[in-house]
């Protein structure tokens, strides 16, 4: 929420709030609002300050802050981003920034986003500078801010400072109000949320927030609940964003918002602290009913850090829910869009408002916000905080709303806004992304979610944007159940599994799904299109075909298409697409939903907009959401803690398994094996947790997984546990070498119990994935062929060894398998549209990595004479697998010795290759190779579409990676990278591809 309107009315005349941000508690710490503050004095010119205040958990008039203290922005004063040592960067996480004055240093963390890049600039403008010509600033107008009642007398010898170099002001929200225009605040998408990890280099504590505390007459234990309501309100940062942005807190559309008045409000009524209010909106160790699944509900519960006792209490009150809620209708607007990288140009009350009724809940998702490189490769667009201002300003007049959340990933944003009366009932949002692209990571395509719990009713919205084209299908199917896997939202303890999509009570899936016409005749489509045969040409629809084959979205239900497709336009008109690739009209633009007490009220699109290619489509629901009956909530919980009273605690509990030993058989690189068994439970409850051996960190090896890991059993239910095995880039290496086998010992503990013990056993065939260069290079026979012995003694051999007068045959100039793939590419894929950008098959990608691995070259060739739409699938496969080969190297294609060599030397062509002549040989020519093989692709951009910003861009991080180990370069140094790999590709030398054969 842009909580900047609440800081300017504590401000007095002449005093405006130009940027307010979020000072989010720590682990130990509490929350603050933080604002900067222009006054300009009468003799010209103008001050800063950045004033810090506590503040109730929603803070929507000046009555809700308390300002705490105030760093004036003096002449000493600098902000600066840093990197804080040993912590590991991942792209789109949080920017941390240090905050110095003379006698003050403060460390930040702020959101990766631009409006913390609008932050940061405008507090760099407001610092002084160093020109003697420029009077001091003087703060005369802090001076009113200084106490004026009798205070406790704070920790420092200074009347006036909290902490050196800051300035405690008044507690409450009488400070005279401010007019005054914000600048910066009321149009923020991205909240400039700063978490305060550093305190006074001086020594000073920051005592102002104990004071307020006192002043607001809470006792420790209050203090302590508000702390953890705060801390639910500041939400969940996204955390594998891919540069995506969020926005945590709930967002007026209007004057002031009655939200939520948590424990720190001061004239609350005792009884208003109600269990509704508690133990949804401040997430307390109560019952948490979002952790269950509905089809779980009665057997398998998450574990808090609370006692049996209270587990127990919070698995009957499930069971019992119907005896104490009832079923309510609220009615949820659902809107997708796909902008084609526009900006917006029109008011959307056509498409947000256009139903009398004010919705009680919006549901708001856009695809191809911006199509733009800067956005695909560093994840930061203008377009963001544009499209929410208009959806903001298009939401249905009649009602003021609070935004929820905003999750983006590149181009796919979903907005979550509700009626300001129902924000007290929203709890435990959590926001996450999956991107399905290149290498399943790239946000091109993918979904982005939010799941939140509505009164007693747990509810997931999905945004998704699936692969495009007619013939892509099934990427579009596998793009579906990539997003359904690999979706998981944390829960607040970490030793929970993770909530997927499933496991919820509503699901809301909209977005452009791309799903195509089957019908090839163009004309025969418009025709009935003409003819408004909706129906009839309902049964060429993909996504119909794909649901009935239950290939995809299995459970879920759609309304009857009764308006004209919503794909292609040509852009300001409705016309059908005039261009040169004509496309045909198309359903891509969908809305389903899966879950009970569900109905739609209209499904249709709104042919009125014309900024895009596409047109927009709404549903409206009645969803009927649990409300919960105050009274017969405490009957209920009465009668289950009356009745735990009667229940013998001393008996030991003791379940049986359905079976205890493991054999996963022939494990591949990447491909996922299952196996899984039951735990059934006696006649005692008992909770369950899978825990690590004596010296160990993790309760299994890397490549296995428990799912659950943990939970709770009622008296005779049963749970179902799946092992998931799976190899990546981080294990296969050690697997290859024989350093780790396929075997591990998990112990299954039973609180009050005894422990089980299951034994994981198979065998791991060897892969070219994970092995070093210089070892495959010294591998003239496929590495299935060659004894594991001798597997074992290549992999381990040092890089050093291939040049120093070893007795080994000669090894080859580059690997067979690297020269496979990038054959394969040369001969087949040279102009092919978007290579190295869109993903292939996974079944394709098997396919190719057994090639490789047995040398079955022929079989790869045969995926060259299959029909031209398979072939253009099996080319991106081809493409996706080169690249993840690169990735899979234990040592990079350019030594992690050369890294910083490297770095240094970007933008500097002849020391740059003054470098790759160190590398060893082999290297260098993996190195000479691929940059041979991308400057052909480069000959033909205008077939293909590659420039060399997009492939400097995607090998640049594969090539050189930070020998640290982190996952993804820092922002500056994956620019050099890139940078460094671009001059090659700009600057060819006489090369050519090697004369190398297989």
């Amino acid at each position: 929420m842009d909580q900047s309107v609440a800081i300017q009315e504590t401000l007095a005349d002449g005093e405006y709030c130009a940027v307010q941000g979020v000072l989010c508690e720590g682990d130990s710490r509490q929350s603050r609002l933080l604002g900067l503050v222009r006054y300009r004095p009468g003799r010209g010119g103008q001050e800063h300050a950045l004033f810090l205040y506590t503040h109730r958990r929603m803070a929507i008039t000046g009555d809700d802050v308390s300002l705490d203290q105030i760093v004036p922005v003096t002449r000493d004063f600098t902000l600066e981003e840093v990197t804080p040592d040993g912590e590991l960067y991942v792209l789109g996480s949080d920017v941390t920034v240090q905050l110095d004055t003379e006698e003050l240093s403060l460390l930040f963390q702020l959101p990766f986003g631009s409006h913390t890049r609008t932050f940061l600039q405008e507090v760099a403008r407001a610092c002084p500078g160093f020109d003697p010509a420029t009077p001091d600033p003087e703060f005369m107008w802090l001076s009113r801010y200084r106490c004026t009642e009798p205070e406790p007398e704070p920790p420092t010898p200074q009347a006036w400072n909290s902490a050196p170099g800051t300035w405690p002001g008044r507690i409450g929200g009488d400070l005279a109000s401010g007019t005054g225009p914000v600048l910066f605040g009321g149009g923020a998408t991205e909240q400039a949320g700063l978490r305060l990890v550093g305190v006074a280099r001086g020594g000073g504590p920051l005592w102002g927030a104990e004071l307020g505390a006192e002043r607001l007459g809470l006792r420790d234990e209050e203090l302590e609940e508000a702390g953890r309501e705060m801390s639910a309100a500041a939400g969940s940062r996204e955390r594998d964003s891919a540069g995506g942005s969020s926005s945590d807190e709930l967002r007026p559309n209007g004057k002031g918002l009655p939200v939520d008045q948590s424990s720190w409000g001061q004239n609350k009524p005792e009884n208003s602290l109600s269990r509704q209010n508690k133990s949804k909106s401040e997430i307390t160790n109560m019952v948490r009913s979002s952790t269950i699944t509905v089809s779980d509900k009665a057997h398998i519960l998450s574990v808090q850090k609370f006692g049996l006792r209270d587990t127990i209490v919070k698995s009957h009150l499930i069971q019992k829910e119907e005896d104490y809620t009832y079923i309510q209708n609220f009615r949820f607007f659902v809107g997708t869009y796909n902008v084609n990288g526009q900006s917006p140009k029109e008011c959307l009350r056509p498409w947000l408002s256009h139903d009398t009724q004010a919705p009680d809940v919006y549901c708001v998702g856009f695809q191809e916000l911006d199509l733009s490189k800067e956005a695909f490769f560093f994840h930061d667009t203008p377009k963001e905080e544009e499209w929410f201002k208009a959806v903001s300003e298009g939401l249905h007049p009649d009602a003021k709303y609070a935004k929820v959340k905003l999750i983006r990933l590149v181009g796919i944003m979903l907005l979550l806004y509700v009626k300001q009366e129902h924000a007290a009932y929203i709890s435990e949002v959590e926001a996450e992304t999956v991107g399905t692209g290149i290498m399943g990571r790239m946000g091109n395509k993918g979904g982005v979610a939010v799941r939140f719990q509505f009164h007693n009713t747990s509810i997931c919205v999905v945004n998704s944007h699936l692969a495009a084209h007619t013939e892509e299908y099934e990427r579009r199917n596998q793009d579906y159940r990539d997003i359904c896997s690999r979706m998981q939202f944390c829960q607040a303890d970490p030793g929970l599994p993770p909530l997927t999509i499933s496991k919820h009570d509503v699901i809301l899936w909209l977005g452009d799904l791309n799903y195509r016409i089957e019908e090839p005749d163009v004309e025969k489509v418009k025709k009935l299109i003409e003819e408004k045969a909706f129906q009839t040409l309902y049964a060429y629809d993909q996504l119909r075909a794909q649901v009935a084959a239950k290939a995809v979205f299995e459970g879920f239900s759609e309304g009857e298409l009764t308006f004209q497709p919503t794909y292609k336009y040509d852009t300001g008109s409705d016309d059908w697409d005039t261009s040169e690739k004509c496309r045909a009209p198309a359903w891509c633009d969908r809305v389903l939903w899966k879950g009970k007490n569900i109905t739609q009220l209209s499904y249709q699109s709104h042919m009125a907009l014309k900024t895009s290619d596409h047109k927009p489509v709404s549903s409206v629901f009645d969803i009927g959401v649990r409300v919960i009956n105050e009274e017969l909530y405490r009957k209920t919980l009465e009668e289950i803690v009356r009745s735990l009273d009667k229940m013998e605690n001393a008996n030991i509990p003791s379940v049986s398994l359905s079976r205890r030993e493991f054999c996963f058989q022939n494990v591949k690189y990447m491909h996922l094996q299952v196996e899984s068994f039951t735990i059934r439970n006696g006649q005692v409850p008992c909770q369950f947790e899978f825990i690590s051996k004596p010296n160990e960190e993790s309760y299994c090896k890397q490549w296995l997984r428990a799912s659950p890991s943990r939970g709770f059993l009622l008296p005779d239910s049963a749970v179902e546990i799946e092992l998931e095995l799976f190899v990546n880039k981080t294990t296969a290496t050690k697997l290859n070498s024989g350093e780790d086998k396929i075997e591990d010992i998990l112990v299954l503990h039973l609180d009050r119990g005894k422990d089980y013990f299951l034994s994981v056993s198979g065998n791991y065939m060897p892969s070219c994935f994970g092995s070093p260069i210089h070892t495959l290079c010294y591998m003239k026979e496929p590495i299935l062929d060659l004894p594991l012995e001798t597997i074992r003694e290549l992999t381990l051999m040092q890089l050093q060894t291939e040049d120093n007068g070893s007795q080994l045959e000669k090894p080859m100039d580059i690997p067979k398998e690297l020269w496979i793939l990038v054959d394969y590419l040369y001969r087949n894929a040279i102009q092919q549209e978007d290579l190295f950008q869109q993903p292939g098959l996974r079944s394709e990608f098997d396919h190719i990595r057994d090639c490789l691995d047995t040398g079955t070259i022929d079989n790869l060739c045969i995926l060259s004479d299959v029909p031209v739409p398979v072939c253009i699938c099996v080319n991106h496969s081809v493409a996706e697998a080169l690249l993840l080969f690169l990735e899979s190297l234990p040592e990079p294609v350019i030594c992690y010795s050369a890294y910083r060599n490297c770095l240094e030397c970007s933008g500097n062509l002849t020391a740059s290759k003054q470098v790759i002549t160190t590398l060893p040989a082999c290297h260098r020519n993996v190195f000479t190779y691929l940059m041979a093989f991308l400057q052909e692709l480069l000959k033909n951009s205008a077939k293909n579409h590659l420039d060399d910003n997009i492939l400097a861009s995607i090998f640049g991080s594969l090539l050189l990676r930070n020998p640290a180990g982190h996952q993804k370069l820092e922002m500056a140094e994956k620019k050099k990278a890139q940078e460094f790999v671009h001059q090659f590709l700009t600057h060819p030398e006489p090369l050519s591809l090697l004369s190398y054969s297989a």
